[in-house]
């Protein structure tokens, strides 16, 4: 939900007009609108260079995920692993593009942990490919433009975290 739809229902459920902070609040938000479709192109674009870094990086620092025993070992489970990348990059791209970590937590953390314990997945592990993900993903982006994205990748990491 956009900061405009969240004050509209706000507005609308207290019977009232939006106040003059919530208007500014809207103006800010439409200000940097270029800037969120600009990153937004970026990430969705270049997806699969994103996808096939990360995991590159993941696996250099991490070899024991793909060795016999762990939890990418095997084509099927790599394939997993793979596909959830492109997954968390898209969350990314929604809050991005709403302007709010709103999206990410609705989508995406709800269930999301209890998800990967119960199929074994260590938690750490997560962390360490999102780290790899935004890691690839910013490399990208220019120094403000990175400067905007990598709280939405924050926000994942952390949540996978506590």
């Amino acid at each position: 939900m956009t900061v405009v739809s969240q004050v509209i229902l706000k507005s609308d459920d207290e019977l009232r007009y939006p106040s003059s902070g919530e208007l500014r609040n809207i103006n800010d938000f439409l200000k940097t609108g270029e800037q969120r479709v600009r990153i937004v192109t970026t990430l969705s674009e270049n997806e699969k260079k994103i996808v096939q870094e990360a995991t590159k990086q993941l696996w250099r620092k991490r070899p024991d995920f793909i060795s016999p025993g762990g939890n990418a070992y095997g084509q099927r489970e790599r394939a997993q692993c793979i596909r959830d990348f492109g997954w968390y990059l898209r969350l990314v791209t929604y809050g991005v593009l709403a302007g709010d970590k709103e999206p990410i937590e609705t989508i995406g953390l709800l269930g999301a942990r209890e998800m990967y314990n119960s199929l074994g997945v260590p938690l750490a592990g997560m962390v360490e490919a999102i780290s790899s993900l935004k890691n690839a993903s910013l490399e990208l982006l220019n120094s403000e433009d990175a400067s905007e994205t990598a709280p939405y990748f924050d926000y994942i990491i952390q949540g996978m975290s506590s």
